[in-house]
């Protein structure tokens, strides 16, 4: 089982490399950095979880990166604050009209790495593997709560 254990980690180290190298032409253009593409994919993929502690948390960035990130972003108008109508204190973020398709084409670039890394699988194979990933996530998840108990 440790070879599974190994193979898994060298994954997450080629997949990683494969992923940013397909963002490098994006990035040129753009002059954003990965940190920055990182937050707004985020955002644009989980419309619900719209703060840079929600950043933090689930993307697993510093509270110093996702803020260095969210300042440029805003500074280039691709994001915008709005504070929280019934706590200041809380901040939301969305992305502008001037920077949705940028999200969008940063969006087909992570979709077209998942279809490459998908290649060769079944309709019926991918069903299995996110039904089984699903159960694994779920699985970390409730290891994580005990960890912190």
């Amino acid at each position: 089982m440790s070879i599974s254990y190994t193979r898994l980690l060298q994954f997450f180290q080629q997949f990683g490399k494969f992923y940013a190298y397909q963002f490098t032409l994006l990035l040129e253009q753009t002059g954003l950095t990965m940190r920055e593409i990182h937050v707004l994919l985020f955002l644009a993929n989980n419309p619900d979880y719209d703060t840079a502690r929600d950043v933090t948390l689930y993307r697993g960035m510093s509270k110093s990166q996702v803020s260095q990130a969210v300042e440029l972003l805003c500074a280039e108008g691709l994001l915008q604050r709005t504070p929280d109508e019934s706590d200041r204190r809380m901040v939301h973020l969305s992305i502008t009209r001037e920077g949705r398709p940028l999200a969008q084409e940063c969006q087909a670039l992570q979709e077209r790495c998942g279809a490459r890394l998908l290649d060769g699988l079944t309709p019926e194979q991918v069903r299995q593997l996110q039904e089984l990933l699903d159960t694994v996530l779920d699985n970390g998840a409730h290891l994580a709560e005990e960890a912190s108990k």
